[in-house]
């Protein structure tokens, strides 16, 4: 009997029993004690509900825009690496699932499936995410392709200069195919759905580098090119020219913090991601929903602000909608559902989150999303204004 799906969490418990261990952790991790990590997460939970009652609540709507999109609700997709490893061609069916839902798909600079891979395989027009690397040459072709492709958005990511130590990852020794290690062979013998079906596509590498990038033929020269590419040098005049060079829309991913969301402003960024790299970067930092307030309060009149980080229910984006978000990303949550059932698995996702979004809506006396604001809910003195910058000696 196939198992009754009523959350999140139940797709992740079939998801940790389907996929290998190092995709596993790579998705369910953080960096070093993993306290933003977890963070993102519990504070949700912190924030309370109104319950309101006797409100006419027929014809309810979710809908909106996200950088002018329409949107059956204020989800997209996030971009996750090695989506393809989580499920064979998994960035494809992903976008499909996205794209029959009417949400919006970002494709992973670091995906397993290539940009012209998943535009063939779509009717619709995603968003790619960019990553900026030394090589300039590589960055320009990749904003060419991902516009050949249709792609209507760049989501630029701007805290990945300095690779955050993930513990998992460097212990279970993550590539792209997996390393063959006495460990490695274990541990997939125990996943035989899995296998199979990675053995039917031939996507078994980063689809937007071997191949593009100089030198990059194989397995072998990828894990040298990408442990020196990543440009430490990423500042403000790089972005102002990069979203010269890219023309569309342009939304900065990875803004914690009140003076960077000013200065996305300044070089024209169409809407901000509230994040931070779902707690695999600076651990410590504080959670994407706790900076939000601060962030709204910043340049939320003067952009589109959207969040993600922590995100696993229809009631963590009602809560963040709430506080002014006008869009939220989810990772983890649409992984969990791909590697458990593949597309069906994005689509129950997509539809959990919808239907505990739609009815948590209305048992707080809303109808519609664009109605949603903080006066839904409770939140605790000094949540989002507990930690304060100490004044600079001298």
């Amino acid at each position: 009997m196939a198992p009754v799906i009523t959350t999140v969490d139940d797709l992740h418990k079939i998801y940790r029993r389907r996929v290998p261990k190092m995709f596993y952790d790579y998705c369910q991790s953080g960096s070093w004690t993993e306290q933003t990590f977890n963070e993102n997460e519990s504070d949700f939970s912190k924030i309370r509900l109104r319950q309101r009652v006797a409100v006419d609540m027929e014809g309810r709507s979710t809908a909106t825009t996200m950088v002018g999109r329409e949107v059956s609700m204020p989800v997209a997709l996030a971009p996750v690496g090695l989506t393809g490893m989580q499920h064979a061609d998994g960035e494809i069916l992903a976008a499909r699932a996205a794209e029959d839902f009417g949400v919006p798909f970002t494709l992973s600079t670091m995906s397993i499936c290539s940009i012209e891979d998943v535009a063939k395989r779509t009717s619709k027009p995603f968003w790619f995410q960019l990553y900026v690397m030394r090589d300039e040459d590589f960055v320009d072709r990749l904003i060419e392709r991902a516009r050949d492709a249709g792609c209507d958005a760049l989501v630029l990511t701007l805290d990945l200069q300095i690779l955050g130590q993930r513990h998992k990852d460097l212990k279970n020794g993550l590539s792209a195919p997996p390393k063959l290690t006495p460990a490695t062979i274990a541990n997939l013998m125990t996943k035989v759905g899995w296998g199979l079906e990675m053995a039917q596509t031939p996507r078994r590498f980063f689809g937007n580098i071997v191949g593009h990038a100089k030198g990059v033929k194989d397995a072998s020269s990828l894990s040298s090119w990408t442990a020196e590419q990543f440009d430490p040098r990423l500042d403000w005049s790089k972005i102002a020219r990069i979203k010269e060079k890219w023309g569309g829309k342009l939304i900065l991913k990875g803004i914690l913090d009140a003076e960077d969301a000013r200065m996305a402003l300044k070089v024209g960024a169409d809407a901000i991601i509230v994040s931070n790299h779902g707690g695999r970067q600076l651990d410590g930092a504080l959670s994407s929903i706790r900076m939000l307030p601060e962030i709204m309060d910043a340049v939320g009149g003067e952009t589109e602000v959207h969040i993600d980080g922590g995100i696993r229910t229809g009631q963590d984006v009602l809560k963040a909608v709430a506080l002014g978000a006008r869009g939220t990303y989810i990772g983890r949550a649409f992984i969990y559902g791909l590697g458990a059932m593949g597309q069906k698995g994005v689509t129950k996702t997509l539809e959990v989150i919808h239907k505990e979004l739609d009815t948590t809506m209305a048992l707080c006396g809303e109808k519609n999303i664009h109605d949603v604001g903080p006066h839904i809910t409770l939140v605790p003195k000094g949540f989002a204004g507990e930690w304060e910058t100490p004044a600079r000696n001298g």
